[in-house]
């Protein structure tokens, strides 16, 4: 399995971007391939996304601890997995995803991180 990482500075409070990237169900806002994020119990998550042309829909688990400022998800049926973590640097955030994955190519998984760190960064900073 390989370990993709990558790092973005926002101009927004650590509180709103750990709540905006906290809900569920704004997933599909800044996950560029996902259609559709719903909580189903527990950590317990419903997910559909268009991969490659197709949708795929499946079971995630995805877990939100704020007291850490730490946000886990996975697969239920596959190795694919990450963490965004989320410090303040003075009047700044600092977000900072790790995805784990043993599918795809490596550019189109920096791609794929690069273009979700550009949503988030929208979202949270009013550009969107």
């Amino acid at each position: 399995m390989t370990a993709y990482h990558r790092t973005r500075t926002l101009h927004a409070g650590e509180d709103r971007v750990f709540e905006y990237l906290a809900d569920v169900h704004n997933l599909p806002k800044y996950f560029d391939q996902m259609t559709m994020a719903k909580p189903v119990g527990d950590d317990k998550v419903d997910v559909e996304a268009k991969v490659h042309g197709k949708t795929e829909r499946g079971k995630a688990w995805f877990r939100a601890d704020r007291t850490a400022r730490r946000i886990q998800w996975g697969s239920e049926t596959s190795p694919y997995s990450g963490v965004l973590d989320i410090t303040a640097d003075q009047d700044r955030t600092v977000v900072d995803i790790e995805l784990h994955t043993e599918h795809t190519t490596d550019t189109e998984i920096n791609q794929a991180l690069d273009a979700t760190l550009d949503h988030i960064q929208d979202q949270v900073e009013g550009k969107a």
